[in-house]
């Protein structure tokens, strides 16, 4: 069996930046063990497959790890940008996918830029600080999230950028670390994500963290939109804003990797 592959570099326009994503263009869904492997063998912080459904797609994420992921913001947009760049669907049509978090849709604009719409985490305070004080010792508070997420608040932009993890204290969580952009910024906060538990020790650019992100800021900043650095090595830039509850994610993919995937 085989199927078209493509690789593309999320939340950047700029090849091997952002966070990179394999995209698998499926004629049929192959059972969950070759997914699972096929995560595996590529060795990515995730692996989108798409199948087409009448005028929609299943999407599916699987992880380096081999296990099957409940929603991601990169994949989604680097799927998205495939199935337009290749033709597969329209550039002027929105796309909706079937995934296991629901119905998710992106649409394209003419600057390049692409929206997702997501749906909005809850974020919780947490008041047992414990064990996150060891592990962050600037930590300014601390919340969790829906998919099992902390939340962790940093003094400064400084602090997120300068952390040096410590992946045998993290090595059972998923963390956002985060603060408020330095006055004068072009964006409103940064973040980083670790997700050691997933087989990715440090995600480059990370969507569904936004998820979280968006409606923690709005209700700490008073508004609703926002531009968004996430300052892991590679980097990447966001346009997120709450809708609701739901949170619209955007960025812009570009395609480093094109070929078949044979099993």
């Amino acid at each position: 069996m085989q199927f078209r592959y493509f690789q593309a570099d999320a939340f950047t326009a700029t090849p091997f930046k952002g966070n990179p994503a394999g995209v698998c263009l499926l004629d049929e869904m192959p059972a969950d063990d070759i997914l699972s492997n096929i995560g595996k063998e590529l060795q990515l912080p995730m692996a989108a497959f798409l199948l087409k459904q009448d005028k929609d797609y299943q999407l599916r994420w699987f992880s380096p790890a081999g296990t099957e992921s409940q929603l991601c913001g990169h994949a989604t947009l680097a799927s998205a940008h495939i199935l337009w760049e290749t033709g597969a669907v329209p550039t002027e049509t929105p796309i909706r996918f079937h995934t296991v978090a629901g119905i998710l849709t992106a649409s394209n604009s003419a600057d390049g830029w692409i929206t997702l719409d997501f749906p909005a985490f809850n974020v919780i305070p947490d008041t047992d600080t414990t064990v996150f004080t060891r592990i962050f010792p600037e930590l300014t508070a601390l919340h969790r999230t829906d998919g099992g997420r902390y939340l962790v608040e940093l003094p400064d932009e400084a602090a997120v950028k300068n952390y040096q993890p410590d992946f045998h204290l993290i090595n059972n969580y998923k963390i956002i670390i985060t603060a408020k952009a330095d006055a004068g910024k072009p964006y409103d906060f940064v973040s980083r994500f670790f997700s050691p538990v997933s087989g990715v020790p440090e995600d480059s650019v990370t969507g569904s963290a936004h998820s979280a992100l968006v409606p923690f800021y709005a209700k700490k900043l008073g508004k609703t939109s926002f531009n968004a650095l996430q300052v892991s090595p590679r980097g990447g830039e966001l346009r997120v804003a709450l809708k609701g509850d739901r949170v619209e994610i955007a960025g812009q993919a570009v395609t480093v990797v094109e070929g078949k995937l044979r099993y």
